[in-house]
């Protein structure tokens, strides 16, 4: 049979060579074959897809990512790391937020250990209804159930070896019945790892479903003490237990609160700190596959680094904005992988309901004080110094709200920042007055050129002044910057959106960008601490103009001075001009 390298089968199809290559490693192409360094694909191939006419990939946001099917990013890196966990004997957690990569993650990892180990993968999500952990024996009975038909779609359970060590192991389950209880469970496990050649691995997908669940403790304290005694017991070479919860944590989370303890049963647990975020040069990867199968020249480089600015690489969100930038550009509009698409993108991701800004708003009013927290933090400028060991902090890094940021409490991108915003000020806009002028004037802010945000200075100094000019210091540094917020949020809904600059997020000085029809608007909100503090504001303003390109920028200050003087004038410096507001 003739063979071709992947440089010459990409030339024959008509897609790049990297693609080639993800087909290779993910076993998709059948008969390729590796000679050195170099994947070797065969004509069969060639000719099978040349009569289908390869359809072109697309940007998946929902179920496993196949990379014959789906624009994803190279995890070879990411599961050689995991395997060096695997090939040590480490059981370990991966906790990682909704949608980031966990699921595709464990279906990659199985087909890359395949080889060596026997791995069984299961879900408890789909194999374990809440009714299996009522008692030991409903749950060892499920669980073996759920273990022997994973076995059995294994490549390797289909020898001779392996189906007797299965036929022996369902034997014993049905053979105790009702006395198959965990203890039962992990003997016949033990007896079935030792009596393959293969060391075995065990994936458990979704186990949050089981962590409410005594027995699902049980369970664990099962693997600890095999993992334990490995040397006197065959056991698991490694086991792999997926979900948004950390593990190690599960004991606090079943007591009563005055006993909660941190002596989890899955304390044997390695660290996994391995990064599954994507990359700009990840997302820039993508993106070339894309341009080249579409035939389309986009600067990969521009877009990745600004999707990546976002999403911080969350990999729901970096996919979702690609697909709907893909849809944009399959609707005919063919200059839409731009800064101005991506602004595009970006307001109908914050706008639309999916299921993660579903589970989003669930956390934020099943856990009262994290929205606090993020509302201090959002509006306020709060800094909260990042450690774990705060319970409000853990809970919202792992659910994926929270991340580090020079040892300071940040909201963990973009996205998700806009996304509260929105969700903070449509709770409180409902009793607001000032969202509520904000919306009557709202058709005298646009212009055909975009906002005129100097008159919506000028509009809310009247408005501020009118209604809380004579407000104490503290409510005015408490909620000054969300009022202001509240009054334009009326003024861009459904048309742009605003965040605030993370690297100027501080009790005194906030600087708040708007996306608008394509222009962004700065504008630093800050209170007023003096005539220097204040001309290094407008320093560090005009510094950030620089780095947006822009001419114009715009300061609001909450003066406590009473001798202020409410109102706007113009700034002219040498190359850009500032619109001050004083409230």
């Amino acid at each position: 049979m003739k063979y071709y390298t992947t440089k010459e089968a990409a030339e024959l199809l008509g897609v790049t060579k990297r693609y080639i290559t993800k087909l290779c490693v993910s076993k998709a192409i059948a008969g390729a074959e590796k000679k050195g360094s170099r994947w070797m694909i065969p004509e069969t191939f060639i000719a099978e897809k040349n009569n289908r006419n390869i359809p072109k990939r697309v940007f998946n946001t929902t179920g496993i990512c196949d990379p014959a099917e789906h624009y994803m990013i190279d995890l070879t890196q990411r599961l050689s790391e995991v395997r060096k966990l695997v090939d040590e004997g480490k059981y370990f957690t991966i906790n990682r937020a909704r949608q980031f990569g966990k699921t595709t993650t464990l279906h990659a990892l199985a087909e890359y250990l395949n080889q060596d180990y026997l791995v069984i993968s299961m879900d408890f999500q789909m194999q374990m209804s809440d009714a299996k952990f009522k008692n030991e024996n409903s749950f060892s009975q499920a669980f073996a159930r759920a273990f022997e038909n994973s076995f059995r779609i294994t490549e390797s359970g289909k020898s001779q070896e392996y189906q007797a060590a299965l036929k022996e192991f369902t034997e014993e389950r049905q053979e105790a019945g009702e006395q198959f209880e965990l203890v039962e469970l992990f003997q016949a496990l033990s007896d079935l790892c030792a009596a393959i050649s293969k060391k075995i691995v065990l994936m458990i997908d979704e186990v949050d479903s089981a962590t409410n669940n005594q027995v699902f403790l049980d369970f664990l304290a099962q693997l600890r003490g095999y993992y334990i005694n490995r040397s006197r017991f065959a056991t698991f070479q490694s086991v792999i237990l997926a979900g948004v919860c950390d593990i190690r944590n599960l004991k606090r989370k079943m007591r009563p609160d005055e006993e909660h303890k941190d002596n989890s049963p899955w304390n044997i647990a390695a660290d996994f700190d391995i990064d599954m975020s994507f990359s700009v040069e990840q997302i820039n990867s993508m993106l070339l596959d894309y341009a080249s199968e579409h035939d389309s020249a986009i600067d990969t480089n521009l877009i990745a680094r600004e999707i990546y600015d976002y999403t911080s690489g969350y990999p729901y969100l970096v996919s979702r904005l690609c697909q709907l930038l893909d849809e944009m550009y399959k609707a005919g509009m063919h200059d839409i992988w731009t800064h101005a698409g991506i602004l595009e993108a970006v307001r109908k991701l914050v706008r639309e309901s999916n299921s993660l800004f579903e589970d989003m708003a669930k956390k934020v009013k099943d856990y009262p004080d994290l929205g606090t927290m993020l509302r201090d933090i959002l509006f306020c400028g709060k800094g909260i110094p990042f450690n774990l060991g705060t319970e409000l902090v853990s809970i919202g890094a792992m659910f994926g709200f929270l991340k580090d940021e020079d040892g300071q409490v940040a909201i963990s991108n973009r996205i998700f920042e806009i996304w509260f915003y929105n969700l903070f000020i449509a709770q409180d806009a409902i009793e607001s007055k000032t969202y509520d002028a904000g919306q009557q004037l709202k058709g005298q802010f646009v212009t055909e050129s975009g906002l005129d945000v100097e008159k919506i200075l000028k509009k809310f100094v009247e408005h501020f002044t009118e209604s809380f000019g004579n407000s104490t210091d503290a409510f005015v540094e408490e909620n000054g910057r969300k009022l202001f917020m509240l009054y334009i949020r009326p003024l861009i809904n459904g048309i742009g959106n605003y965040y605030i600059e993370a690297r100027t997020r501080s009790m005194g000085r906030t600087d708040l960008i708007i996306d608008y029809l394509g222009k962004q608007y700065i504008i630093e909100m800050k209170i007023w601490h003096g005539n220097e503090y204040n001309t290094r504001g407008e320093e560090q303003l005009m510094g950030y103009l620089n780095d947006y390109h822009l001419e114009r920028g715009y300061m609001l200050s909450f003066n406590f001075n009473k001798n202020k003087k409410p109102g706007v004038k113009e700034l002219h410096f040498k190359n850009h001009t500032l619109v001050e507001a004083v409230v």
